[in-house]
């Protein structure tokens, strides 16, 4: 089946869907607006709308050649919108419907990143259905000692918790239980935290985050002024080269395209250990992505310009492929 044939979609207009009612909400709404404005200076013809009293299927009234999806956490960046997107056939941003489900499920995503030999640390899942506060200091024991507890489906350090006693344990995995049924406990990783930035098939510079707190949680990526970012990330190059390409191997193993973003940290053995792939993640202007494109040699609007090129071409390739089989 060849994909060299003539179908094509041509872009001037733009929907931007953001805010929504994860609890990712404010993230979104800053997320979304910095976008529409960057394609706005990209030329392109923007308007925003905000998914928490809007009906989705209302899109198809839309004058819109293409959306860009800036809701972060559930319902956006799940699969879900990504699906409803699919079946009116309207072209969008970023990873396809499996894989947004498989990226933002912090529990199936390691287990993915497990199959396939990628390092990632030890880990134990708990839901609600079967765990006694008993259990904890066997949990602690198995994993070394002192653990993070994090919701399965929640981002931006959302519901995540340090523990290293069965008293912190029990009440991380409460204020967890309050985000998803299941939760992940995974073994501390004492090291330092990388991101690598994903734009198509090409890793963008790491970035090295250092914060004065326990670990890189919302108020030292969303609130504090003691956060710094490293980038050029300090690593030598054959080190930031590995991991690149262990952040690369993480994003295809989960089915994330277009552009995203892989969290990885560095344990005391100099080991690289996979945290988790964002297919959405955060387009504010103190985010991760936007600070590796600069290094790059992008600007705010040629990096969504490109995120935009990427969609195009992915939906290019599935007209030309449905156009093969007829």
């Amino acid at each position: 089946m060849s994909l060299l044939t003539t179908n094509s979609i041509t872009v001037t207009t733009i929907t931007v869907l953001y805010g929504g009612t994860s609890a990712e909400r404010e993230v979104s709404l800053r997320s979304g607006e910095a976008i529409a404005k960057g394609l706005t200076t990209a030329g392109y013809q923007v308007s925003l709308i905000d998914t928490k009293d809007y009906c989705l299927s209302d899109l198809v009234k839309e004058k819109t050649d293409l959306v860009f999806i800036a809701l972060h956490g559930r319902g956006g960046e799940d699969g879900c919108v990504q699906g409803a997107l699919e079946y009116m056939n309207i072209p969008y941003t970023g990873s396809n419907v499996l894989g947004s489900a498989l990226s933002m499920d912090k529990i199936r995503s390691k287990q993915v990143m497990q199959a396939v030999g990628l390092p990632t640390a030890k880990f134990l899942v708990v839901n609600t259905d079967d765990y006694q506060a008993k259990n904890a200091k066997e949990i602690l024991i198995s994993l070394g000692g002192k653990v993070m507890v994090k919701p399965a489906n929640e981002g931006s350090s959302i519901g995540m918790a340090m523990a290293e006693s069965p008293e912190q344990l029990n009440n991380a995995l409460t204020e967890a239980f309050g985000f998803d049924d299941e939760v992940l406990v995974e073994a501390w990783i004492n090291g330092p935290e990388y991101t690598v930035s994903i734009l198509g098939t090409k890793a963008l510079p790491a970035i090295h985050m250092e914060t004065p707190r326990a670990f890189y949680d919302y108020e030292a990526k969303y609130q504090s002024n003691s956060t710094q970012y490293h980038c050029p990330c300090g690593l030598t190059e054959a080190e930031e080269s590995e991991l690149k390409a262990i952040s690369l191997k993480a994003f295809k193993a989960t089915g994330a395209s277009s552009w995203g973003r892989v969290d990885v940290m560095r344990n005391s053995n100099d080991e690289w250990q996979i945290l988790e792939v964002n297919t959405v993640p955060g387009m504010t202007e103190t985010s991760l992505v936007p600070k590796a494109a600069k290094v790059f040699g992008l600007s705010f609007s040629e990096l969504v310009a490109g995120i935009v090129e990427l969609a195009i071409e992915k939906h290019n390739k599935k007209l030309n492929a449905v156009g093969d089989s007829n």
